[in-house]
């Protein structure tokens, strides 16, 4: 049987940093070739995995970038899949009224229950599950040898101060690829897989 592997996806700083020091992740370069290794990854997801701040900003944003024509076409294209992807959300606050728009598609996992229900996705063939943002989320599975891969894409900036990317200690990563972003000037992918927790 196929087993479905748990995708993290994130930029961070030069100094390892996920976000300034007023929480604001938008100074990091995201720039297009940023974005296209984004939609590379969604389109080969079956799932996201996300947590309750990333689902309300992701959601709230970009399946309305589908039918936005004055959007660069790689917006569409991830607005687009992100207006029918299925998504589990983990979060004890997120109210029926939240997830309203997309509760079609959407699952809301308490936090107690998010190890089980990752390991119950995980036994299904129908593609990575694919978590963007969710810093504290994905690290918590991490430390719970749950995080198969991931995808870090170093910006040429420093901040100096703000959000680790980790929240503690990391060990047990390989390194699968280093390459510089295609079209881009400063953005580096340091892919690994993660051998142990």
């Amino acid at each position: 049987m196929t087993v479905a592997k748990l995708v993290v996806c994130s930029i961070m700083s030069l100094d390892g940093r996920y976000a300034a020091s007023d929480g604001n992740p938008l100074v990091l370069p995201m720039d297009a070739a940023f974005d296209a290794y984004n939609l590379e990854r969604i389109r080969s997801a079956g799932s996201l995995l996300l947590g309750a701040t990333s689902y309300r900003m992701f959601m709230g944003f970009w399946p309305a970038q589908a039918g936005n024509t004055e959007a660069p076409w790689v917006h569409r294209e991830f607005g687009e899949i992100y207006g029918r992807i299925a998504v589990d959300v983990v979060s004890d606050s997120l109210t029926p009224a939240d997830v309203a728009p997309w509760a079609e598609r959407t699952t809301v996992v308490k936090r107690a229950g998010a190890e089980a229900r990752v390991k119950e996705l995980k036994g299904r063939d129908s593609g990575d599950i694919l978590t963007f943002g969710s810093r504290t989320l994905w690290n918590s599975l991490l430390r719970a040898g749950l995080v198969d891969e991931l995808h870090l894409i170093v910006g040429a900036t420093g901040l100096g101060e703000g959000t680790p990317i980790f929240t503690g200690p990391v060990g047990g990563l390989s390194l699968v690829r280093a390459q510089q972003l295609d079209d881009s000037s400063h953005n580096v992918l340091l892919r690994y897989a993660v051998t142990a927790a």
